[in-house]
């Protein structure tokens, strides 16, 4: 066993290394900044968790079918919103049962439910639903549901969910604050409670 200082500086530098490289490990897995109290969360990430809720169909007035597919994520870090986008495809049997196919993108608010302890998408709101030729006399229609569908289909729905232990640390619980929209991503502030 060597006793020496430069043994017990190498001891002393590689416990340290290997701490510091088991503490980054854990907190680029979770997305957790412990300088700045922060988890972050990537489009990678968030877009897995949406794609739980696709492929998404439904009847609206008991003719129209929509199915939604493809959902993606797109950031507005100045307006700190997201817009979920989807394709989409419309079949009326009242258009001889032509399916018409396009883009529906909502564009939404987030925020923290305590209760749930996830972050939410908070009041969904129709910004475009484009399908490619749609007779003139079906566009109030089609409007119409897509405004339904942004209030039905994402309307608080949880875009990530902690896990206890990520609100917890040295024995005192956190909870998070302020959400920031990102170029390319999300970020929660958390504080002690």
């Amino acid at each position: 066993m060597d006793l020496s200082a430069d043994g017990k500086r190498r001891r002393f530098i590689l416990a340290g290394a290997g701490g510091a490289a088991l503490l980054a490990s854990m907190t680029a897995c979770a997305g957790y900044n412990l300088w700045t109290n922060e988890y972050t969360f990537s489009r990678k990430e968030l877009e897995a968790a949406l794609a739980r809720k696709f492929p998404y169909q439904t009847r609206y007035l008991a003719l129209v079918d929509v199915r939604l597919t493809d959902p993606r994520l797109r950031f507005d870090a100045e307006r700190n919103r997201v817009t979920v986008e989807a394709n989409a495809a419309v079949n009326n049997p009242l258009a001889a049962g032509q399916t018409f196919n396009g883009v529906l993108a909502l564009n939404s608010g987030l925020r923290y439910e305590t209760a749930q302890r996830a972050l939410l998408l908070d009041r969904p709101t129709l910004e475009r639903f484009e399908l490619a030729d749609v007779p003139a006399q079906y566009t109030r229609q089609l409007n119409a549901i897509g405004t339904l569908l942004a209030q039905d289909l994402l309307h608080d729905y949880p875009l990530y969910t902690f896990k206890p232990e990520q609100l917890r640390f040295k024995g005192r619980d956190f909870e998070p604050g302020t959400i920031t929209v990102l170029p390319d991503g999300i970020s929660v502030q958390v504080t002690p409670r």
